[in-house]
């Protein structure tokens, strides 16, 4: 197995549990001792979440609350990947389907955005499906006429569940994705994990080869599988998501690399201390 040279770590399930209502955070035994022991090897990190409720300036002082040393500028998630695409697709009116924190985000990253109820919306060129807990059939109805009538359909995430104190819970992105395709039969183009995109930005932000970064995390599609179609290597929890007998069940496009059952064991385990 080839030793990474910088490393991504997922949140929910690798460096944190929230509740289902993302009001509140557990530190996940071992995490913060990762990160620190990173640091002080000088070895480049960041972390990266599928979740889109919030901008990283708004979430990363949440972390450090509860122990993580995760800077605003190492945080990122599919809201900072989806304003590359946008940029680069040259989208000018993104109907986005997410809270206004989801909104406030890709303003802040320079994205041109409008909600459902705002008049821009009837004339957006791109939808952007995101943390939704509020979405009404009347939002759907809308994004599936922009869709038909040659909108882009990007989203934050297609990734059913996600890790929490309760539980496996699943993303509301996902679901509304699914009415979306089902109607207007055009699947979305994923910004967050297990994208393309989100390997390619990884890579970019750590400043190494694809090949050269970790990929640590605990789902077997949003991480493992990143990281197998990218060339990373995968690094598997068993705080989350999936436990050692389901990583060890995983086809071989979703198989880790290696499997560590506390995370502040990462630098041992991949001989970098």
């Amino acid at each position: 197995m080839r030793t990474p040279k910088g490393f991504m770590f997922d949140l929910d399930g690798t460096l944190i549990l929230s509740n289902r209502a993302l009001g509140s955070y557990d530190a996940i035994p071992g995490a913060a001792e990762a990160l620190h022991r990173l640091n002080a090897l000088g070895v480049p990190w960041i972390a990266l979440t599928n979740g889109s409720a919030y901008a990283a300036r708004k979430q990363a002082p949440r972390l450090r609350a509860v122990g993580l040393p995760v800077p605003d500028e190492r945080l990122f998630t599919p809201n900072s990947v989806a304003a590359r695409v946008i940029a680069d697709a040259g989208h000018q009116n993104v109907l986005v389907l997410g809270t206004p924190g989801v909104a406030e985000a890709l303003e802040e990253l320079g994205v041109s955005c409008c909600l459902p109820d705002d008049e821009r919306a009837r004339s957006a060129d791109a939808v952007y499906v995101a943390w939704h807990p509020d979405c009404v059939m009347p939002h759907i109805h809308l994004a599936c006429e922009r869709v038909l009538d040659g909108a882009a359909l990007l989203s934050a995430s297609d990734v059913p569940f996600f890790a929490t104190k309760e539980g496996r819970s699943f993303g509301y992105s996902c679901a509304i994705n699914g009415a979306i395709a089902r109607v207007t039969g055009i699947e979305p183009q994923p910004t967050g994990k297990p994208s393309a995109h989100s390997m390619a930005f990884i890579a970019a932000q750590l400043g190494v080869a694809a090949e050269d970064v970790g990929v640590v995390g605990d789902d077997a599609v949003a991480e493992m599988q990143m990281a197998r179609a990218g060339g990373a290597t995968g690094i598997a929890v068993t705080s989350g998501a999936t436990d050692a007998a389901q990583w060890a069940a995983q086809p071989p496009e979703r198989a880790p690399h290696v499997v560590i059952h506390n995370i502040g064991e990462l630098v041992e385990r991949l001989g970098l201390g």
